[in-house]
């Protein structure tokens, strides 16, 4: 019997999808057309075994969270429930903290997910990597290879090559460790908790010995509860025997920004002609022409006729929003790399030396772009209706 949890974070964890986050959780985006959780959700609900998925985070219950539960339950046949943590307790603290839950009904194994990544999830590979190498008392982690100098921005794992067992892990170190990074999705046994609790003891001693240190929050267990998997528990059971690291050379990427979000969207679309050719627009007749992977949501109508004349790329454009004819909106991709096939995408900053970093264009929700205007490389707030052209700016 498998579980598996997906760490959704909280609001104060989406300030870098603002404005769109402003209408929608972060995990409730829409990538490649279904929210950006789901994928997810369908990668452990194939998994053999898998009795329940765990959303985990510290968005207060949502209407539109609950409606999407409803409707993954009923699409994917499997109970998904969302389990909200009292405050933001770190990737390993939720986990502990609801420990109970996790544990119920006697999984030998679970799957931890980060939301923020989009990936081919090769679960049942891991699992069967695990079979093979580990026992009850080891853990893998997912890794793919990026390159030296983006290494930097990821933890970062050396292994035996021959056993694949992780010798030393770092999270972001301040010089080369390895190419290899941390994927944000890992397989665990029960056993994981004796050392996460180990973390939390040491917490609650350092608390202890030094009171002060739970000045800084009202409440000093909740100190003591935030733990981080990378940095307390990853960098201490490396070299030890028992964590692995199981290496994909399958897409996979963070989902940071709004940016990220159509590279990934655009990693999916291209998954999709094996995965679901369903989900992919086709050419029909008297239909619009379709060039390249296009989605197109069930709700949305493009007539064969329609022409305006307006150019829109490497741009989000919110719900109930308009862009009047002969208009161009445009934004600068985030892509990594294309001739280094290690690449991933940069951290993107908003600014940049006291100026706003050249990205993507997001227009909000009810936004209004009148004709033959063009906006370019700028982020709109939501219920706009804008008179000019705008270059490089956040128009509030």
């Amino acid at each position: 019997m498998l579980k598996a949890v997906i760490l959704i974070g909280g609001p104060q964890k989406g300030t870098r999808f603002r404005p769109l986050s402003f209408e929608v959780p972060k995990p409730l985006f829409p990538v490649a057309g279904v929210p950006m959780v789901q994928h997810h959700i369908e990668a452990c609900a194939k998994v053999p075994g898998m009795k329940e998925i765990l959303l985990m985070g510290f968005y207060q219950p949502h209407e539109a969270l609950g409606r999407f539960l409803v409707s993954a339950q009923q699409e994917f046949k499997i109970p998904i429930r969302y389990l909200q943590e009292y405050a933001a307790l770190g990737t390993g603290g939720g986990i502990y903290h609801f420990r109970d839950q996790i544990l119920s009904g006697g999984p030998e194994a679970f799957f931890v997910l980060n939301a923020d990544v989009c990936s081919e999830f090769p679960l049942q590979e891991m699992l069967d990597f695990w079979q093979q190498h580990g026992n009850v008392h080891s853990f893998v982690m997912l890794g793919t290879t990026a390159n030296r100098t983006q290494a930097l921005n990821y933890g970062c794992i050396v292994a035996n090559t021959d056993t694949h067992e992780v010798l030393h892990y770092v999270e972001k170190p301040s010089t080369f460790v390895s190419e290899i990074i941390n994927c944000g999705i890992y397989l665990f046994t029960p056993a994981i908790f004796q050392h996460i609790g180990d973390v939390f003891q040491r917490n609650q001693q350092e608390l202890v010995l030094c009171p002060y240190l739970g000045e800084e929050s009202s409440n000093g267990w909740l100190r003591a509860e935030v733990i981080r998997l990378e940095q307390d528990v990853f960098t201490a059971l490396a070299g030890s025997g028992k964590l692995y690291v199981y290496k994909t050379d399958g897409f996979w990427s963070q989902i940071k920004s709004a940016g990220s979000a159509i590279y990934a969207s655009r990693l999916y679309l291209n998954q999709y002609s094996q995965c679901h050719p369903e989900r992919l627009a086709q050419n029909k007749p008297g239909g619009p022409i379709i060039r390249g992977n296009v989605y197109i949501h069930p709700t949305a109508s493009v007539d064969s006729t329609a022409v305006d004349h307006t150019c829109v790329l490497n741009t989000i454009v919110g719900w109930d929003s308009t862009i009047g004819r002969w208009a161009r909106v445009e934004g600068t991709p985030s892509d990594p790399n294309p001739n280094d096939p290690y690449a991933k995408i940069d951290s993107e900053t908003l600014f940049r030396d006291g100026r706003l970093t050249p990205s993507i264009t997001i227009l909000g929700c009810s936004v209004t772009i009148p004709a033959e205007v063009v906006i370019l490389n700028s982020i709109v707030l939501p219920h706009k209706e804008l008179s000019r052209s705008y270059k490089n700016q956040i128009i509030l």
